[in-house]
């Protein structure tokens, strides 16, 4: 569970397979910044595929967060950067977290609960307004 894991049709991802997730996206973004014609290249930032959208957040230090939605899911930079929010209020401030260790956090997954249940409800309510 890295971050929150939602079920999607009714399976999860296991341990490992986040782990290869995160190796492959941290592999592309690596390699999209040093071909980049741009100078200082900060590397992927979104990745579109027929089924999902990819969005990364990079913060200063060099933390990467990112979210996998629907095409149809918007706010994804808000998000995003909410996340980066909680990150920096319940682990970044707990004297305990050993910097660049998994988030092993009680207070930062309750509150990305919250803040996905969040989301979910706007966008299942957009959905509905919009039938």
């Amino acid at each position: 569970k890295q971050w929150y894991q939602r079920r999607v049709r009714g399976t999860k991802a296991s341990a490992n397979e986040k782990l290869m997730l995160a190796s492959i996206f941290h592999s592309l973004f690596a390699i999209a910044a040093k071909i980049s014609p741009i100078e200082q290249s900060s590397g992927i930032k979104e990745l579109h595929t027929e089924k999902f959208t990819l969005r990364c957040f990079q913060t200063i230090t060099g933390v990467k967060f990112f979210v996998i939605v629907d095409q149809k899911q918007t706010g994804c930079e808000h998000l995003l950067l909410r996340i980066y929010e909680l990150y920096t209020d319940y682990v970044l401030k707990n004297p305990f977290y050993p910097i660049d260790m998994p988030i092993r956090c009680e207070l930062f997954d309750q509150n990305l609960r919250k803040v996905i249940e969040q989301v979910e409800r706007a966008t299942a309510y957009n959905s509905a307004t919009l039938s």
